[in-house]
């Protein structure tokens, strides 16, 4: 056998010659003797890929779980010829006679034995077993056997003495009558594609789900799987038996997103357990619901169907919670000797009457009374709603229509159940035909002899009288017989019609990432915000759709503050931006921004004047930001721009330092929107998480932050112009000009409106930080006195401040003027 002691450790396959390099493969390969070469591929566990080799350890059985191309097959049979097989052809193996376990015996032939990755093809020439098509078994050169057996007789597996086993898994196609042959399956793609015996190809869970019952409850009977006497244990381990096939892709892009996985299109009428194996059985719902409310005595053996999916969200009565099943699955509940039976609509009759027995009502004419009823009434339209399966849980519609309908009136119905749209459309294509024919009712009486016949039975009436099948509605018992009335059916009323299953669309999967908000106290931009309500921008990357922000006064009992279903524009800084006068023109150095999320671009000067392409630059902080515009914006990387024509400290926000390289910018597009703020909770601190709104408010994809908010949209804007000329005596006159945060932009008016309740302004004389004198004035002017100066004993140079006042916010920002020494 060939030698691979040149591979590391690890690499103990092919993968390591194909990485290895030219070289390494031409050296390796030169080691190799003729016979080497000859035996090289035929050497499973060069070859083998992980999943493929048997474990490690003391185990009975082993399992592989791979969807189709994993190497199951090849697997298996590299198995068989590992416990067989000696060192040379002639010697003996582990075991000695095996048993080759499937579904059939021709597909234990066909696929495990002569299969592309079968027994046979995987075996050497000088090691290949011989196939004894009449005793059905394997013959290998050593003497060692291999046994064929149909999953379908399993007794004849009792007598022979095995020491090893190759078993298939089991399943059923989720398919009509797909119990008739359960290896079956439908596959464009496949020689072997398709339907079990006398299946009409719907699709059908049920019975499914009803194979799996019925083989798991076969052999979980210690009557049918006894106790060894050689080993501790069943015949077969139930517990390390495993259906056929649940799939690795994610359920429900596998089996919607036909563009990536071509054979979605097979799910319905596969194998695939994937959300199927939560759905309940019509019967085990009702029986659950009746136990609930104390009803104990009830028959649910006649009821047949599958519920993907059923809330009762209210605490009602039994009937109200069974009435939507009931209207979907078409049963009646019936009561028969004191016990509830639940019986399906099927069109089947329970009975023939003969009209000779009928007893003469002297209340009617003849001893039948025949009733066609008018279709006038009827509404040619009945829609639908319910909740779309195998998909998003999304709350669909779907309608059927009469034919010769000339009306617009439309029966809605709207029930909290899980269907497929051909489910639904199903629906309601059988309450339209129900409904038809249910015009035409008979009364009639029956003799005592009949009296076992009852409410939910379906009576068939000769050609004549008639003619055709009568569910009985109502029944009212006499001393000598009873009376009956009932509704015309037809059997193809309760045939579910075909439609094709469509696949379902889904919305994008977005994981889970966490959000970058940001929190802006910002003064008021058009005078229409809320004053107090800071602003939110959000970004992500991806963007979940929409984010939620949750807002509490303590780390508990979160409630819903507001959805942001836009992310905002973001970038970084990635050079300085240094301090300009606000009101004119930067002309400074370019700014580098590269954007996390969103595009800038070039605006005209009108625009620009008229606020265009506002944005906030800050540290992040609440009340951290300057509000700048620019012009011009080059694109000079990927994301990344240089702004220039910039107008700086806009609304009042100007700043003294340099933003550094790291600061933010977020562009104010009107996709930053104000949080709900009490103007009660305005400074005070509060809890808020935010994350994407699809999440839990306890995910962890949600961040935490504890923020108070100072309401600057109510703080003054700094006054302006500061003046300060000597007066009589030595006094000095301080003037200024007020700003205005309201109503600010006109130039028509003589002087800019006051925003505040008053006209107030507190001024300060400062000297080393430290404040001398602090005084209030009404007015836009202040006489610092000689008196004034001499009491405050200044030496050196001073500064005089002045902030307008609000009732609301309190003083401004502070304008500043130096006064030499």
């Amino acid at each position: 056998m060939p030698s691979t002691s040149m591979k590391p450790a690890k690499a103990s396959d092919v993968d390591w010659l194909v990485s290895a390099g030219p070289e390494t493969q031409k050296e390796f390969l030169d080691s190799l003797s003729d016979g080497e070469i000859l035996s090289l591929p035929y050497l499973f566990d060069f070859w083998a890929m992980d999943h493929q080799r048997p474990p490690e350890g003391d185990w009975r059985a082993w399992v592989i779980l791979g969807g189709r191309g994993a190497g199951k097959t090849r697997a298996g049979a590299e198995w068989v010829r590992s416990q067989v097989e000696g060192a040379r052809p002639l010697d003996a193996g582990h075991c000695h006679r095996l048993a080759l376990v499937g579904e059939t015996i021709d597909q234990v032939r066909d696929v495990m034995i002569f299969g592309e990755s079968g027994i046979l093809a995987c075996s050497p020439p000088d090691r290949r077993p011989v196939w004894q098509a009449t005793r059905k078994r394997l013959i290998w050169p050593n003497g060692a056997t291999a046994q064929v057996f149909s999953a379908h007789d399993p007794e004849s597996l009792r007598g022979p003495q095995f020491d090893g086993a190759w078993v298939d898994e089991y399943g059923c196609a989720a398919v009509d009558k797909g119990t008739n042959q359960p290896n079956k399956f439908l596959d464009p793609k496949s020689s072997e594609s398709t339907l079990p015996h006398f299946s009409d190809g719907r699709r059908d869970e049920l019975i499914q789900q009803q194979y799996l019952r019925a083989f798991l409850g076969y052999w979980t009977d210690p009557a049918n799987n006894p106790q060894s006497d050689v080993y501790e244990g069943t015949m077969l381990d139930m517990d390390h038996a495993y259906a056929w096939a649940w799939d690795m892709r994610p359920y429900p892009y596998f089996p919607n997103n036909r563009d990536l996985w071509s054979d979605g299109e097979n799910y319905t009428r596969g194998h695939w357990l994937n959300g199927r194996v939560s759905a309940r059985t019509l019967a085990s719902v009702i029986d659950e619901i009746c136990l609930r409310t104390g009803l104990e005595h009830c028959d649910t053996s006649r009821t047949h169907g599958l519920v993907r999916g059923y809330t009762v969200d209210q605490v009602s009565e039994a009937r109200s919670a069974l009435q939507p099943l009931m209207l979907r699955y078409g049963f009646d509940a019936v009561d028969r000797d004191g016990r509830l039976h639940f019986v399906m609509r099927d069109g089947q009759s329970d009975r023939l009457i003969d009209l000779d027995t009928l007893v003469r009502d002297p209340e009617r004419d003849g001893v039948l009374e025949e009733t066609r009823g008018s279709t006038v009434e009827l509404a040619g339209r009945v829609r639908l709603r319910f909740v779309e399966a195998d998909g998003d849980f999304e709350v669909i519609a779907e309608e059927a229509i009469l034919p010769d309908d000339d009306t617009h009136a439309v029966s809605t119905s709207e029930f909290p159940l899980a269907m497929t749209r051909a489910e639904g459309r199903q629906t309601v294509e059988r309450w339209l035909s129900e409904a038809r024919v249910a015009t035409d009712t008979v009364q009639l009486t029956l003799p005592p002899s009949q009296l076992d016949t009852g409410a939910g039975d379906v009576i068939a009436l000769p050609e004549g009288q008639g003619r055709g099948l009568f569910r009985i509605d109502r029944i009212d018992q006499m001393a000598a017989a009873q009376k009956l009335e009932a509704v015309r059916i037809e059997p193809e009323s309760y045939r579910p019609a075909d439609f094709a299953e469509e696949a379902v669309t889904l919305r994008p999967f977005v994981p889970p990432s966490p959000v970058a908000p940001f929190f802006l106290d910002l003064p008021l931009l058009t005078g229409e915000e809320v004053p107090h309500a800071p602003h939110l921008a959000v970004t992500a990357r991806p963007w979940p759709g929409s984010v939620a922000l949750y807002a509490s006064d303590e780390d508990a009992n979160y409630t819903l503050n507001s959805l942001v279903t836009a992310r905002t524009p973001v970038g970084v800084l990635e050079t300085p931006l240094f301090p300009a006068d606000p009101g004119r023109i930067d002309r400074g150095p370019d700014l580098q921004v590269r954007m996390l999320a969103g595009t800038l671009q070039s605006i005209s000067d009108l625009a620009l004047l008229n606020g265009g392409n506002l944005c906030a630059i800050g540290d992040g902080t609440p009340d951290g930001w300057e509000l700048i515009q620019f012009r011009e914006a080059e694109l000079v990387d990927t994301d990344t721009y240089l702004l220039r024509h910039r107008l700086r400290g806009q609304v009042g926000t100007e700043r003294a330092a340099p933003w550094p390289e790291g600061s933010y910018l977020v562009r104010l597009d009107g996709t930053a929107e104000q949080i709900d703020l009490a103007e009660a909770k305005r400074g005070l601190a509060r809890y808020y998480r935010i994350g994407p709104a699809g999440r839990p408010v306890d995910d962890p994809s949600f961040s935490a932050v504890r923020l108070a908010f100072d309401g600057l949209g109510l703080r003054p804007l700094s006054p302006v112009h500061l003046r300060l000329a000597p007066g009589q005596g030595g006094d000095l006159s301080l003037g200024w000009i007020r700003r205005t945060r309201i109503d600010g932009d006109r130039w028509d008016i003589p002087e800019a409106p006051l925003g505040e309740e008053k006209e107030e302004y507190v001024v300060r004389v400062v000297q080393a930080d430290a404040v001398i004198r602090e005084v209030t004035a009404s007015a836009p002017t202040w006489t610092y006195s000689a008196a004034a100066q001499a009491a405050d004993a200044l030496s050196g140079p001073y500064e005089l401040q002045v902030a307008q006042v609000s009732a609301r916010f309190g003083p401004g920002r502070f304008a500043r003027l130096t006064v030499p020494a």
